[in-house]
């Protein structure tokens, strides 16, 4: 099958990598040019629970290389959804499919307004990554699952067949026929500990071993429950305890999410489609959600302090 991924970042690179050992014609597009050259150059190296080792990916920073895929995998930061998508239609043929894999709520409207509804395939992942470097991941697959549907919750012979080829290589992928309930569960794990380490900078070991944190965790994640519910939403979860676990398991005391990663590189975070996605659901809902308003407030003031710091760089 071939496969373009549109996002080589951590979590891009780890996918990427295990559908190209997995015998794909697996392509891996990124705006870094120092990223796609180490990967052109070295191959791309992965360290994982089997230890280090270098993968030969193809990757490109044009989308126009590749031509037209069997299925795109988007996996862009969710702010740049719509300019990624438009800038890479050359990828998209009369008959490839586009999945959002992205982190929080809202992508697939964005992407079926630029390639139809018809062609957008939503699911959410497990897999962890981390960019130590260009060219460089650590890679938490083994264990992970993926889960992708239609929009429609119909059990099509398209996504069947996608998630038999994911699984094939080593990318554990199952079909749900309820992927809105799906995309809530991964918001969850995401509200569970994203903004937390983005405003206290900790990793996964330190943030789990403050019961603080976790009680402010358990409380976001009660809110975001409460709002999936009053909008009907069918999850598998109704604890928050349980999205607290699964957040970090399989995952080392070293990892850090990609919300901290974005604010350890400067970037700006996707925070308006995370516990803001709460927000909004619990206002159109009638949910109280005054912990996540905390965290989103948290977050931007981040941003902000950010952005001043890197303009006032830029003048001096």
């Amino acid at each position: 099958m071939k496969i373009a991924i549109l996002g080589a970042g951590a979590l891009g690179c780890a996918i990427g990598a295990t559908l190209t050992e997995g015998g794909h014609d697996t392509w891996l597009i990124d705006r870094s040019p120092a990223h796609v050259d180490a990967m052109r150059t070295r191959g791309l190296r992965v360290d994982d629970a089997r230890g280090t080792r270098h993968v030969r990916v193809s990757a490109t920073t044009a989308p126009a290389e590749v031509g037209e895929a069997e299925v795109v995998i988007v996996l862009v930061k969710s702010f740049h959804t719509d300019a990624a998508i438009r800038g890479a239609l050359s990828l998209v043929g009369p008959q490839t499919v586009v999945l959002s894999l992205q982190n929080g709520l809202g992508h697939e409207d964005i992407l079926a307004d630029v390639v139809g509804r018809e062609r957008v395939l939503a699911g959410k992942t497990y897999v962890g990554g981390v960019l130590r470097g260009a060219g460089h991941i650590e890679s938490g697959v083994a264990g992970k699952h993926t889960i992708i549907g239609e929009l429609d919750g119909r059990a099509t012979q398209r996504v069947q067949h996608i998630a038999n080829a994911f699984s094939s290589a080593g990318l554990e992928t199952q079909v749900s026929d309820n992927i809105v309930g799906t995309m809530w569960d991964k918001l969850l794990v995401n509200v569970a500990t994203g903004a937390l380490t983005g405003i206290t900078s900790l990793t996964y070991g330190q943030l789990y071993d403050e019961p603080l944190l976790k009680a402010a965790s358990l409380a976001a994640v009660s809110e975001a429950i409460a709002a999936a519910q009053a909008a009907g939403v069918t999850l598998s979860m109704s604890e928050p305890e349980q999205a607290w676990r699964l957040a970090a398991e399989g995952l080392p005391a070293a990892f850090k999410t990609s919300m901290l990663q974005s604010l350890e590189r400067g970037s700006v975070t996707e925070i308006d489609f995370i516990n803001g996605s709460v927000v909004r659901w619990g206002a159109r809902h009638g949910v109280p959600t005054p912990v996540n308003a905390t965290l989103v407030a948290c977050i931007k003031g981040l941003e902000r302090a950010m952005a001043d710091r890197q303009k006032a760089e830029a003048g001096a």
